[in-house]
Formats: structure tokens, sequence, C-alpha cells
């Protein structure tokens, strides 16, 4: 649980760390801005399905402005908060059902759906961090090591 804890304070400084650069850099390249609300996006999406909720109506991909990328920051962060407060280790072992965006349905255990959550956005920092070197911005440093210093 410890390490699933970890990993979801380091979701959360990494996307504080990566909004107050898209605030200070207001304007930039627009695939940037879609690539940090699909990380947002599917945070939510994924927090749905944990809940045993629907999710299937849920955006994964959306124009979302800065203002609303800030809450939706904020907001999964209390969820998963939340959700993680009140688990136990054996509770990472039971499958949760859901249904894709394409109404495909999975089983996947609760640690597998976290550890994608918190691994997904990761991925995307990434991609967002070249596309600001690109544009002549410094990238942000998202790295875990540097988290846990």
């Amino acid at each position: 649980m410890e390490t699933i804890q970890n990993m979801f304070e380091h979701l959360h400084w990494s996307n504080q760390r990566i909004i107050k650069t898209l605030q200070s850099n207001e304007g930039g390249n627009k695939q940037v801005y879609n690539l940090f609300a699909h990380i947002l996006l599917a945070e939510q999406v994924w927090f749905t399905r944990l809940k045993g909720l629907d999710s299937s109506k849920l955006p994964i991909w959306a124009e979302v402005n800065l203002e609303a990328c800030e809450q939706l920051v904020n907001q999964n962060y209390q969820n998963f908060k939340e959700l993680l407060s009140g688990m136990s280790t054996p509770k990472l072992e039971q499958i949760v059902s859901y249904k894709n965006s394409k109404g495909k349905e999975f089983n996947n255990s609760v640690r597998d759906i976290l550890t994608h959550a918190a691994l997904h956005g990761q991925y995307h920092r990434g991609q967002i961090n070249l596309l600001l070197r690109a544009n002549e911005f410094e990238p942000v440093n998202v790295d875990y090591i540097t988290f846990v210093r």
C-alpha cells in the first residue's frame, strides 16, 4: 500500500508542477494542453471505474481550459487520497469489472488499475516535456527521485 500511496503523491506533485508551468507559458502548444487534459480525464475515468460506476460516457480526450485542469488536478487528488486512505492491502487484489469507452468489458485487479493510473500520466508527462522543449520552453522535472528527495 505504501508504494501505491507514494505513486499517487508523486502523480499529484507532478500534475501540480505541470499545471504551474502551463500557467506561466499560456498561449503555448495546443497539443501540450490536450495531453495534460487527457492525463486528468483518464485519472477521473479510472477513479470512476474503481468506485464501480459507469465511466463509458466520460471523455478521455477533450479540450479543457487551464482553470478546469487545475480543478481536475485537485479533485482527482482528493478522490484518490480518500480511496487510498480506506484501502487495505487485501483489497488491492479485488477484481474490478468495467467497460471501456467502446463498451468492451474488462476485469483487472485494483492494484493493476492503480498502477496503470499512476504510470499512464508519467508517460504523457514525458510527451509534454518533449513538446515543451521543442517549443523552446524548459521541460518540467517530474522524476520520481526528485519527488522523494
